[in-house]
């Protein structure tokens, strides 16, 4: 268990979590809960509990809960438990095709060889002046705002998220008009995307036909037209800024002379704006929320920020002065990890714990328990960010996961985490955030994690 004495219990703030229920709900209940926020069906004692073996209809059901049996399942029979569950899969391909965050197997080792290099944490000195230039113009544009005016805090986090993303992957050429189709579209995508897959519980296989969805679907025809102009406008234009899709296709399909084709090419842009965009917004968002109601907190970032920085926007030579700003962003992530279920599909037997595992059973691991589990985590529900400040004890290997584990870690975890910081120390400083009287925040679950529709505050003069 982790020590954290060193907080002062008086100033820990427990931002807030769905009712758990004494038990769990039974098929039928459950599913109608999942289909608007799975969050809401775990009871109590799912979060101390080691792995869960169960059936949902007739698809078998396991869920790790511990660093041992997640090393169990994500690293030591990632060949076994490597394909996303079918869930993931026919909610995202719609959206991002075969791409690294859905396919498996040989497909997926070859375009991962391809897309690693281009986040690797080699690559963030010279990607890092993209993301402070975005932070400080939305920074000023905050600050130039009448006191009192009310802005989504949400919404906007996605749009600078989204110019961030969208610089880096296509070149800073990139229209705002552009990158606001795709973060309205990708909202809508979330929006309409199911959440569970019940031909998959009922036992039908992949071929099985899947009621269309289209809305869904409509959003991401929206998405790949602006991601095909934009790729195109970069391959076919000879020689330009530099990018991380210019990056992709200097590199060759491993084993071949070759680049990754123009589809390919888009998939793997959309899964790079996915994990880019969308998690780091909500993220940031959770971050500027728990700020504006742990004063505390707020005041101890504050002030660091003064030390380091004197109002200046942050820049990657000021990361190892910022350890404050990082800690209460890995302490966000581990109260709100923005993908909170983390699903496979067994194809080929195993053993979790001891059990069997059958071939076709559903293998989860739920970040959204992992972190709160209290035989990992004294307070589990509170915000303590000096859980992760420099000479605090570190969680056990595989107890702290808001990039996955194992061969299927995130590969821009050190991308996500460096922009995630930029922001929140830029903004920080340029105003001071209300929320808005009378708004209930909860996290909602669907692809991602977030503070649901909207998150109305008022920016005052810092």
């Amino acid at each position: 268990m982790q020590d954290i004495a060193q907080a002062s219990p008086a100033a820990r703030y427990t931002p807030p979590y769905p009712p758990r229920p004494d038990k769990a709900p039974r098929n039928f209940r459950m599913l109608k809960l999942a289909r608007h926020n799975w969050l809401a069906i775990w009871p109590a004692g799912a979060f101390r509990r080691d792995a869960v073996f169960t059936r949902v209809l007739f698809r078998d059901l396991v869920i790790c809960n511990t660093p041992e049996t997640v090393h169990q399942a994500f690293v030591e029979q990632h060949e076994a438990f490597q394909r996303k569950s079918a869930q993931h899969r026919h909610a995202l391909i719609p959206l991002l095709g075969d791409g690294l965050f859905v396919s498996d197997g040989a497909l997926w080792r070859e375009r991962r060889r391809v897309v690693a290099p281009v986040t690797h944490a080699s690559r963030l000195p010279d990607l890092a002046p993209t993301i402070t230039e975005a932070a400080a113009d939305r920074a000023a544009a905050w600050a130039a705002l009448p006191p009192g005016t009310t802005i989504d805090v949400l919404a906007e986090m996605g749009r600078l998220t989204a110019e961030i993303i969208c610089r880096t992957i296509f070149g800073r050429a990139l229209g705002a008009d552009a990158a606001a189709a795709v973060v309205a579209a990708f909202a809508e995508y979330q929006r309409e995307i199911g959440q569970t897959d019940i031909a998959s519980l009922l036992g039908l296989p992949d071929w099985w036909p899947r009621l269309p969805n289209r809305r869904a679907r409509a959003a991401a025809r929206r998405i790949h037209a602006v991601v095909d102009g934009l790729i195109a406008a970069i391959l076919d234009g000879g020689e330009g800024e530099a990018s991380l899709i210019r990056s992709m296709a200097e590199a060759k399909v491993p084993g071949t002379d070759r680049p990754m084709d123009r589809r390919a090419f888009r998939n793997e842009a959309i899964v790079l704006f996915m994990a880019g965009h969308e998690t780091t917004a909500n993220v940031l968002a959770w971050a500027l929320f728990i700020l504006t109601q742990d004063p505390a907190s707020a005041d101890r970032l504050r002030a660091e920020l003064a030390t380091a920085l004197g109002g200046r926007p942050a820049t990657h030579a000021d990361l190892p002065a910022l350890p404050f700003t990082r800690a209460v962003l890995e302490e966000t992530m581990r109260l709100y990890p923005p993908v909170p279920m983390l699903s496979r599909q067994a194809i080929a037997p195993g053993e979790i714990a001891g059990r069997p595992v059958r071939r076709g059973a559903m293998v989860l691991v739920a970040p959204w328990l992992l972190h709160r589990n209290p035989t990992i985590w004294e307070e589990p529900d509170a915000f303590v960010p000096d859980r992760f400040m420099p000479g605090a004890p570190r969680p056990p290997r595989h107890a702290y996961i808001p990039f996955s584990t194992g061969p299927r870690v995130c590969t821009g975890q050190q991308l996500g985490l460096m922009e995630a910081t930029l922001c929140l120390a830029t903004l920080w400083q340029a105003v001071r955030l209300e929320l808005v009287e009378g708004t209930e925040v909860m996290p909602v679950a669907r692809l991602t994690l977030r503070p649901g529709e909207a998150l109305p505050m008022r920016v005052r003069p810092a």
